[in-house]
């Protein structure tokens, strides 16, 4: 499938297509922006299937409000529409395609297998800058991929300059349409074209050539740098159910710790100005947090959490062995270290008493989880802790309330209900861990 315009890149590359002997189709979008010139540019669309004895769907879109609904620019709207009837194209279904395109009649049945884009070198060089005057990664500034795997896009004209694709048309009597927003400079990429790029060349007569060389070689350093940042990664996160685990004082000796810090946090929706404010958790008090649209990352203690937003199953503290006094939702524990002569048996549930030789740190405090299973005092055999609330008799909104102690991803204690049996105080028992849980005063 071949996005076509109706402007110069894209109606030369469909023009190379036929000539090459491939099979395709035509797409075109009508984002009904400039009236009489919108439908002019989708019958001149129209008239290239024809020429040609290929498919064109057409798409209209009512850009204006799309824009207006979701509260962003006209380019970001027709970007977006664009994208998301592409990826319909390339879905492999066209009958469910067709019924949203107009005037359609198929010449022989087919499958899309990827749709093709007229984005040419000048395009790029465009985009390299545009992404560096914004502030972007290392990534930005590689340009426009020539293939995208994942949405089966290609964009076959990346070689070309815009001048060499105006010769080709000139010299095979292509006709194109032009678009009258492209004499216009209030859309960021004209003002680079028309002004900054221009610029640049009364300076260095090879400037273009010089931005293409350098994205090549951007691209290059960019593998070499996704390798490095692959192995930080690697030696510093580590993945507990949907949380992500860093510890801070190996985080703060890696280098260079803003570029780290922005590749970790980019899959989860934060933004590179967010960066100072995380390193600022570094001497924080305990759960401090900077926030995206998505997730959290919680300072705990030694610990930078990342989490995901209103997600009561991602609470949880991390609890080392000089710890005494741990506050959390439901209220307090209290840890004290007692010797066997020292020992008197509680029976409370509110108190556990392990063995202090198989107790290792950290301790992770958290909320239960389904899945969630352990050996109650007295038995042999693990249970599931639904099934243990069961037992209990547990009410819904009881078990909603219930936290537990894990070490190693062992639970020790169901807080308020029973330890594990395997940490229990024994004859060869020397030293005990005694825990308290006080419960959190109500307002």
């Amino acid at each position: 499938m071949l996005a076509v315009s109706g402007g110069v890149d894209s109606v030369v590359m469909t023009d190379v297509f036929f000539q090459s002997g491939f099979d395709f189709a035509i797409a075109h979008c009508n984002f009904q922006l400039r009236e009489e010139e919108s439908e002019r540019d989708e019958l001149f669309v129209r008239s290239i299937g024809e020429k040609y004895n290929k498919d064109v769907f057409v798409k209209k879109f009512d850009t204006k409000q799309f824009a207006a609904d979701k509260k962003i620019s006209i380019q970001e709207a027709a970007r977006e529409l664009r994208y998301n009837w592409f990826a319909e194209l390339v879905s492999g279904d066209l009958s469910i395609v067709s019924k949203n395109a107009s005037d359609l009649t198929h010449h022989s049945p087919f499958t899309i297998h990827l749709l093709a884009t007229a984005h040419n070198a000048d395009d790029n060089i465009e985009t390299m800058l545009m992404f560096l005057f914004r502030g972007t990664g290392i990534h930005g500034l590689t340009g426009i991929n020539a293939f995208d795997k994942e949405r089966k896009i290609i964009r076959p004209l990346l070689f070309a300059t815009r001048q060499q694709i105006v010769s080709y048309a000139d010299d095979n009597n292509v006709g194109w349409v032009e678009d009258s927003s492209n004499a216009t400079d209030k859309y960021t990429r004209n003002f680079f074209r028309h002004k900054i790029i221009p610029l640049a060349e009364e300076h260095f007569i090879n400037a273009k050539e010089n931005l293409l060389v350098n994205i090549q070689r951007l691209k290059d350093a960019e593998a070499l740098y996704n390798q490095a940042i692959e192995l930080h990664k690697k030696k510093l996160l580590e993945y507990k159910g949907n949380e992500t685990h860093i510890p801070i004082l190996k985080l703060q000796q890696t280098k260079p710790l803003d570029a780290i810090i922005w590749e970790v946090i980019k899959a989860y929706n934060f933004h590179a100005k967010q960066v100072d404010e995380i390193k600022k958790l570094f001497t924080a008090g305990n759960s401090s947090h900077v926030q995206s649209t998505s997730h959290r990352i919680i300072k705990n203690r030694n610990w930078l959490i990342i989490a995901p937003n209103e997600n009561e199953a991602s609470e949880f503290i991390i609890i080392e062995k000089n710890d005494r006094q741990i506050q959390f939702k439901n209220g307090t524990l209290h840890f004290e270290d007692v010797s066997i002569s020292n020992f008197k048996l509680e029976t409370l549930n509110s108190i556990a008493q392990l063995d202090a030789k198989y107790v290792q740190h950290p301790l992770l405090l958290r909320k239960w989880k389904q899945g969630d299973y352990f050996y109650p005092l007295g038995m042999q055999k693990k249970k599931k802790l639904s099934r243990f609330f069961i037992d209990q008799k547990l009410s819904a909104t009881a078990k909603e309330n219930v936290w537990v102690l894990e070490m190693n991803k062992k639970i020790i204690w169901v807080i308020g209900y029973r330890i594990d049996d395997r940490f229990k105080i024994t004859a060869s028992t020397k030293e005990i861990l005694k825990i308290r849980f006080t419960v959190a005063q109500k307002h």
